[in-house]
């Protein structure tokens, strides 16, 4: 008796549905993280940040520049 190559494993599904998961899988793009932007020196982002009604009254009492002086403690807490 001849030895007959093995059998592939049967999958639930018709050969249209297998047929669409292995090109699934042969073509499905991995998703790429997009490259890390260096900060530009000088430049500013404008976000949204809630802070506490008090901690901003406390910047503001100084007058104008208060953004620069929330920006300048931030800078100072992340040890830059």
């Amino acid at each position: 008796m001849a030895e007959q190559p093995p059998r592939r494993p049967r999958t639930l599904g018709d050969a249209r549905t297998e047929a669409e998961a292995a090109f699934k899988k042969v073509t499905a793009k991995v998703a790429v993280a997009p490259p890390k932007q260096t900060a530009v020196p000088g430049v500013k982002e404008q976000v949204t940040l809630r802070i506490d009604q008090d901690v901003l009254e406390f910047f503001q009492e100084g007058g104008p520049g208060w953004q620069d002086r929330i920006n300048e403690a931030l800078r100072k807490a992340a040890g830059k």
